[in-house]
């Protein structure tokens, strides 16, 4: 069971995964029951933006919010007024997915009249095995970073251990001993730990200590098959 605020604004460094967390996130949420949006405020990164996912989103009636069609893909700051109303008036689950380290969490700062009238889970994805959030220092760097572009605090991690095609299951374990340490440095809590269905028949609940969010890879190479959702 994830306990998790109405609103959920992902962040974090570029690579750590968050628009694939964001997205498979969004589709867990949504096949539980719950009413779900998802805001692409990823507006300074052009790979792997939730707006690649859109065909699938909508395939389950997931609404998603997106930067105007003629800007689609522009690598431009472009926010919709539509983020605002999510923000405003938030479904069950709202997702903001966010661009990366502090020229990605900058926009939220734009938000902030909105955002201060809400209680959010504002969640950082850690992956030890990317550059820049491999060692605890890096990790907190890559916090306050966010903090300060954001103005908001962040309130909770996403464990991300993998290494995509070349994880294994040392990997994940390993990556979240990585995380835990990090979350008792900071005195956040572990919100759910993101791994590939793949691994699933290998795991039991007292690997972790917190929920597990399946991970179907829908944001591929174009060489790459997407998982069906």
């Amino acid at each position: 069971m994830f306990n998790l605020e109405k609103i959920i604004i992902i962040v974090g460094n570029y690579g750590s995964g968050k628009t694939e967390i964001a997205v498979n996130l969004a589709i867990n949420r949504k096949i539980a029951g719950l009413e779900v949006r998802i805001g692409d405020l990823d507006l300074v990164n052009p790979y792997f933006r939730t707006r690649d996912a859109l065909n699938q989103l909508n395939s389950l009636n997931i609404d998603v919010v997106i930067p105007p069609t003629e800007y689609f893909y522009a690598d431009l700051p472009i926010l919709s007024p539509k983020i605002s109303g999510m923000i405003k008036s938030p479904s069950p689950c709202t997702i903001l997915d966010v661009g990366g380290e502090k020229a990605g969490s900058a926009v939220l700062a734009a938000l902030g009249e909105y955002l201060k009238l809400q209680t959010a889970s504002v969640l950082q994805v850690v992956n030890p095995f990317r550059p820049f959030s491999d060692t605890i220092k890096g990790c907190f760097k890559i916090l306050e970073g966010v903090e300060s572009a954001s103005k908001l605090k962040i309130n909770g991690l996403i464990a991300n251990p993998n290494l995509i095609d070349d994880t294994k299951l040392e990997t994940i374990e390993q990556g979240y001993e990585f995380v835990k340490a990090f979350a008792d440095k900071t005195s956040l809590p572990i919100k759910f730990i993101a791994i590939s269905e793949n691994f699933l028949p290998k795991i039991t609940n007292e690997n972790f200590l917190c929920p597990i969010l399946p991970i179907k890879r829908q944001l591929v190479p174009p060489w790459k098959e997407k998982v069906k959702i």
